[in-house]
């Protein structure tokens, strides 16, 4: 593979990838629920050990 198909392969399919990874994380953090676990993660430097 050359400098160019490497390039064309990381513009198109790069960008879907990534895009993907987005939407993913989008949807894992405001799914029914999470906000309470997002809470309580929140809270972990203050919690005493």
């Amino acid at each position: 593979m050359d400098y160019d198909s490497l390039r064309h392969a990381a513009d198109s399919w790069g960008l879907l990838y990534l895009f993907g990874i987005f939407v993913l994380a989008v949807l894992i953090a405001f799914r029914p629920g999470s906000r309470r676990k997002a809470d309580e993660a929140a809270r972990i430097p203050l919690k005493e050990d």
